[in-house]
């Protein structure tokens, strides 16, 4: 694919799913044993043109998430590289035994792709938020999890995770006009963060598209004169262990996220800086273990105090 500043706004534009149907049909053209198995989300996920284009490589299974997994494993079984999608709670939650059993503990190869994850589909209340998955996810072996923080990240994420030996999940935050975090291409590996912003006294760790949140804070917090740095840690597992070696220095270590605190990006970091005598204390920003009522995407991340101002108020409070 062309990575210049037209298609990049363009990807920002259309948001992260539209976007992955748009890299998900390059893909398959130079790949010849790539498939993509869906649940009737060909619009949603992008795949218009996908079907039209190639529809030999185009499986939809209706709304049968188990039967999805079982299908796809079946298939990377006998050689092919899968890709299946639907919405976020239904592409890991519904199926997370056929998850455990056919990726996890039989090691067949898939890349999940879960669209409309975090709190983008607030207005259809927490059936279709989803902030459990990297949670339940995390816990099967053999499993890598990747939340991109913009569109031209789940490009390079995608073509990482088709490339890889092991199953990954693609967890894909954000709607329509996603902000741009990478306004030009870059070196993209699993389980290796990408520093955004360099600093000294605090150091934020984000995934996914409430990055550029992270990024807005960290401008009011120099403002203030206070050095932040800001790491996108893309890949929740495996952690990326040498940035967690590096933040032992910092005075405060923060963790946003459109998830659950507990069981997320925040509780990774914590069980890899356990190992330390003397971390420093953390922060954990993301939901606070509710279910509350549906809204809109800018009124739930405002809510849920995930909007700049609050991630600013809540570092405020913590520093010693």
């Amino acid at each position: 694919m062309i990575i210049d500043e037209r298609n990049i706004k363009m990807w920002s534009t259309i948001g992260a799913r539209a976007t992955f149907g748009i890299a998900a049909l390059e893909i398959a053209k130079k790949i010849d044993n790539l498939i993509v198995c869906t649940c009737d989300v060909s619009t949603s996920a992008g795949l218009d043109r996908f079907r039209k284009t190639l529809p030999d490589k185009y499986y939809d299974l209706g709304i049968a998430e188990q039967n999805l997994i079982g299908v796809a494993a079946g298939l990377a079984s006998e050689g092919y590289n899968v890709i299946t999608t639907t919405f976020a709670p239904f592409q890991t939650l519904r199926c997370c035994e056929q998850i455990k059993v056919n990726l996890g503990y039989m090691k067949q190869k898939i890349c999940m792709v879960g669209i409309g994850s975090g709190l983008a589909l607030g207005t259809l209340g927490f059936t279709h938020c989803c902030v459990e998955d990297v949670g339940v996810l995390r816990s099967i072996p053999n499993l890598n999890i990747v939340s991109p923080a913009d569109s031209l990240e789940t490009i390079k994420a995608l073509e990482a995770a088709v490339n890889s030996e092991k199953s990954t999940y693609l967890r894909l935050t954000g709607s329509s006009n996603n902000p741009i975090i990478y306004n030009k291409d870059y070196e993209f590996k699993i389980g290796k963060s990408v520093t955004l912003v360099d600093g000294n006294d605090i150091i934020i760790f984000c995934a996914g598209a409430i990055t550029k949140n992270c990024l807005t804070a960290a401008e009011i917090l120099q403002k203030k004169n206070i050095s932040v740095k800001v790491v996108n840690m893309h890949t929740i597992k495996p952690i990326d262990k040498n940035i967690l070696d590096e933040s032992q220095n910092f005075k405060l270590i923060v963790s946003v996220e459109e998830h659950n605190i507990y069981g997320g990006l925040g509780s990774a970091i914590a069980e890899y800086n356990s190992t330390f005598t003397n971390s420093p204390k953390q922060l954990f920003l993301g939901i606070k273990d509710i279910y509350g009522s549906g809204g809109t995407y800018d009124y739930l991340k405002e809510k849920h105090r995930l909007d700049p101002e609050k991630i600013v108020e809540d570092i405020l409070k913590n520093l010693d």
